[in-house]
């Protein structure tokens, strides 16, 4: 598996395969061809689909500049990966001098053959279950494992996402107004905020859950700088959890630090054996992923076994088995947003319950990816990414809204 450090990017949202991936490939292909007169860009299948709601052309087009031209295929895909793109680079006597196909495949990350492949493996594991195993055996935590592992810079690069998160929020509880792209969604997670202020207890943890999550998922929305976790879709869930405890129960940054650690392990795995692309296994690979990574990270941090640990990270993503993959005119808005305060909240649930029980269970991590990523092939395209089924064949036009 790679470093942890691919799990959590940090940039600018709103989606990491549509966004990030793209402006990174455009980047990559420039100064491969930086005296080009002229690029043409082909987008396919999922890519194209949502790419205008995720604003897949203006990260190309920022890079390549307005010498570039999008063509936009969605009814094609390409058999590698459903976000295909094709780059070409021509001459200012318009002959071809460059031509490139590549894949995003989900968390900011590229390919040119459409997999998933460890171009620098750190772990020697890439299962839960050995994981686990080791850390029983050795007396060790999930942090500890991950710390053995990693450069010595991992700790530094961290708190960087962690201040980055922090910030995210922040400004995101501070911001109101009506969030880009057309649906005049107005942001929720000041006026959540204020009103939770209201309660007490369980309900006011619960409901500064919500605009934590939603804070940080409008911020992405809007194309602010956010950390992938592991996807800008799914980017409001870890931060959310990590700020409610630190905020409620005074957990210091030195062990937030050790359950984003813990996190990235969990997100490693799944990205490693299964998916964490909304174009290939629907958003259970996005939200239900986050949600696992955040339940394990919580267990952590109030003191749970390993065992324990791997348990709230199964319960999390269990229970978001087969959600699929539908926003609304391609925006990450609807459902996206109000998925990630679930989410967020569902990994609570996730870390009380795991800490009840004494981390025995029938159904292990292993076996709930694996489960995932054949319930993600078998669903069809149209509620992967395509902003044809589901909710948005329903809603996206916006005379039925």
């Amino acid at each position: 598996m790679n470093s942890i450090k691919e799990i959590f990017k940090i940039g600018m949202g709103p989606s990491s395969s549509h966004t990030m991936a793209p402006r990174n490939a455009a980047i990559m292909f420039k100064e491969r061809y930086s005296d080009a007169s002229s690029f043409i860009v082909t987008l396919y299948g999922s890519l194209a689909s949502t790419g205008k709601g995720h604003m897949t052309d203006s990260a190309i087009l920022d890079i390549l500049g307005e010498n570039c031209t999008i063509d936009w295929q969605p009814d094609c895909y390409l058999p590698q990966h459903p976000n295909g793109m094709r780059f070409k680079a021509y001459s200012s006597s318009k002959e071809l001098i460059g031509d490139w196909t590549t894949f995003s495949i989900g968390g900011g990350d590229l390919s040119d053959n459409g997999k998933r492949e460890s171009l620098q493996s750190i772990y020697p594991d890439s299962k839960m279950d050995d994981i686990l195993n080791w850390c029983i055996k050795n007396g060790r935590s999930f942090w500890e494992y991950v710390q053995i592992h990693e450069s010595s810079d991992l700790w530094d690069y961290l708190a960087q996402v962690w201040d980055t998160m922090k910030a995210a929020v922040e400004r995101g509880l501070d911001t109101e107004g009506v969030l880009p792209g057309g649906l005049n969604l107005s942001r929720k997670a000041a006026s959540f905020h204020i009103k939770a202020k209201g309660y007490s207890g369980s309900m006011q943890r619960r409901s500064m859950t919500f605009s934590y999550a939603l804070a940080v998922a409008e911020e992405n929305a809007s194309g602010g700088i956010i950390v992938t976790a592991p996807t800008c879709g799914s980017s409001g869930v870890l931060p959310a959890v990590l700020y409610l405890n630190q905020k409620f129960y005074d957990f210091s940054d030195k062990r937030i630090i050790r359950a984003l650690a813990t996190a990235g392990l969990v997100g490693c795995i799944i990205k490693e054996n299964a998916s964490v692309s909304g174009a290939e296994v629907g958003c259970q690979g996005e939200i239900g992923s986050a949600c696992s990574m955040a339940a394990a990270a919580a267990v952590q941090l109030f003191g749970g076994s390993v065992s324990q640990i791997e348990y709230g990270a199964s319960i999390g993503m269990e229970h978001f088995l087969g959600l699929t993959c539908d926003p609304i005119c391609g925006l990450v808005q609807i459902p996206c947003i109000e998925r990630n305060a679930f989410g967020a909240t569902r990994a609570v649930d996730a870390n009380m319950y795991a800490l009840l029980s004494d981390g025995k269970h029938i159904v292990s991590f292993d076996n709930v990816v694996e489960a995932m990523k054949r319930t993600g092939h078998d669903l069809p395209r149209l509620y992967k990414e395509t902003a044809e089924g589901g909710l948005a064949l329903l809603l996206n036009n916006r005379d039925n809204m």
